[in-house]
């Protein structure tokens, strides 16, 4: 058995002869039709001739369309013209997978090894020889399971080759297709692509064909899917697979004078889908009456299968690069955030100045600003609602926008109320800051602020021997963005040698433990009170590290939900 490639016997016209050599590199591209397409040396064909030797009755091994196999001395065999079976002639039929591929005939006459009942004699050698035809359908059956096998490994290893390259996915998509159309020796088809969404699209309008051959323009633009409410699209996603063995007489489909003008007659399907996702449909067609095997369904199944992996692939791919072109896009915007924050701590006699910024994501809401103003200081803490980029870009106008202010308004609730019109109008429903903004004259000891709905900046400040006391500074008004008439109320504070500011961002605070509780004011508060009384010349900077330092004991590897920003001055 196995394959078999044939060319003309110069013993005859019209005879078919074996060639080993060529039968081993001989494509396949459709199931065997008849017995010459297993032979390969003629032992069957030879078989029949050595019965016939030893019974006196003919034995012939026949091809599907009656021809005679006969066995060639030396090895091989040719296929001839032979009348057809009739008389006394039996024929024991060769069935592989519901198809008849060759017959063996018993020619007329009594077997020469008969005991006297030439009959029973004639009854066993028919049934051996229904034996012998049993046992060679077998072994042809199994050589055509292998084959199969063998093409669906053979045209699966080239989908993997292109995946492990990273092949584009039109180019994973036109070798399934090909190699599908090869391997079931079918005339035509399409890969078609529905859009992202969970569920079919009515038209085939909605459908995008990524793969077509051998169909026509009009095909391929008809609104119309081929079968009624999409049945065989349906069928496919669903991992069963729409099969037909003429779509001229099939009552699914929608389109049949379509079908009949483009001349497609069998149809065979299968879905494109990644775990439960429906991508896409392949549809294979043939040009004749076409009966489809479940081999041929299972190994479209594997063609498409891996299709999809490729599809997913891909699309994984591009949102591996897009995540890749945003988070660079986030780590440029990320340096142009700290670009806004000082550079350095300002140096302004009679001020001892220290701050810490640390956002929770690339991109953080809060700032804070330390701007020298001829001898004064300006220190501007903000939290803009929200996080990421929207918060970011706020955050960089509410600067901008009290940068420009500062330069030519004196009054800091002047300043403030000029932010707010302009945020609001600015600012769509639930987008608004908090600000505190304040200006220290260290020559006069003196502290001017206003608070837009900010955390209230503490001022600590020791009472003689009885320890140190800190004062909330919250006047001023609602936070920023909101009410464009909304009026602000500024406010003096006189200062003394050794007070200490703290200004703050609610990432401080409401930052969490792994039992949920938050940091709290009061605990902000006690911890700074302690700090100062236990050191009571500490640095702005001693001090911004031990609060930073009791912060990360309280939260340990808790996550960080929210921006935080400390400012810290000390006065001389």
């Amino acid at each position: 058995m196995g394959g078999v490639a044939v060319t003309t016997d110069p013993a005859g016209p019209g005879a078919e002869v074996s060639d080993p050599a060529r039968a081993a590199a001989a494509p396949r591209t459709a199931d065997p039709v008849s017995i010459t397409d297993f032979l390969t040396d003629g032992s069957l064909a030879g078989l029949c001739r050595q019965l016939s030797a030893l019974t006196g009755v003919g034995v012939e091994l026949r091809s599907a369309d009656g021809r005679r196999i006969v066995w060639i001395e030396g090895g091989g065999w040719r296929a001839e013209e032979a009348e057809p079976v009739a008389g006394q002639a039996t024929a024991a039929p060769l069935v592989v997978g519901g198809r008849t591929i060759g017959t063996l005939v018993v020619g007329a006459g009594a077997p020469r090894i008969s005991d006297g009942q030439g009959g029973a004699a004639r009854a066993t050698l028919e049934r051996a020889v229904a034996l012998l035809a049993g046992a060679a359908a077998e072994l042809c059956q199994n050589e055509l399971s292998l084959r199969h096998r063998v093409v669906e490994v053979s045209a699966l290893l080239r989908m993997n080759a292109l995946l492990s390259r990273a092949a584009s996915v039109d180019r994973v998509l036109e070798v399934a297709m090909d190699s599908a159309l090869d391997v079931l020796g079918l005339d035509a088809g399409s890969v078609v692509l529905f859009e992202e969404s969970d569920e079919l699209a009515a038209l085939e309008r909605d459908v995008t064909h990524k793969v077509v051959r051998n169909l026509s323009r009009d095909w391929v633009e008809c609104p119309l899917p081929l079968s009624k409410d999409r049945l065989f699209d349906h069928l496919a996603l669903r991992g069963e697979g729409a099969v037909s063995e003429d779509l001229l007489t099939d009552a699914r489909v929608l389109i049949p004078d379509r079908v009949r003008a483009e001349g497609l007659r069998g149809f065979i399907n299968a879905g494109l889908t990644f775990q439960g996702r429906a991508l896409g449909v392949v549809r294979l067609y043939s040009r004749a009456p076409r009966r489809f095997s479940d081999t041929d369904r299972r190994l479209l199944k594997s063609l498409a299968d891996q299709a999809a992996v490729s599809i997913e692939q891909a699309r994984l791919l591009r949102l591996e690069e897009e995540e890749k072109r945003i988070a660079r896009q986030l780590e440029l915007a990320a340096d142009v955030q700290r670009r806004m924050l000082p550079a350095r701590m300002p140096t302004v006699p009679g001020l001892d100045v220290a701050a810490r910024y640390i956002p929770s994501n690339e991109l953080g809401g809060d700032f804070y600003d330390l701007l020298p103003l001829g001898g004064h200081l300006g220190v501007a803490v903000g939290d803009v609602v929200g996080k990421g980029v929207a918060a970011a870009l706020l955050m960089s106008a509410v600067r901008a926008m009290l940068r420009a202010q500062i330069d030519y308004v004196y009054d800091l609730d002047e300043v403030i109320r000029r932010v707010n019109v302009a945020m609001t109008r600015d600012t769509l429903q639930g987008e608004f800051v908090s600000l505190w903004y304040g200006v220290i004259d260290p020559a006069g000891r003196r502290l001017t602020y206003c608070s837009a709905g900010h955390e209230p900046t503490m001022l600590l400040r020791r009472e003689g021997r009885g320890g140190w006391r800190a004062t909330d500074l919250s006047v001023g008004g609602m936070v920023v963005g909101v009410d464009e008439r909304q009026a602000y109320a500024r406010a003096t504070v006189e200062l003394r040698s050794g007070d200490v500011l703290v200004a703050y961002t609610d990432g401080l605070t409401d930052a969490r433990n792994f039992q949920g509780a938050k940091f709290g004011r009061e605990t902000l508060r006690a911890m700074v009170l302690e700090a100062v009384g236990h050191e009571p010349g500490i640095s702005a900077g001693g001090l911004v590290e031990r609060v930073m330092w009791e912060l990360r004991q309280f939260s340990g590897l808790a996550e960080r939900v929210d921006d935080q920003t400390l400012v810290v001055v000390r006065v001389l």
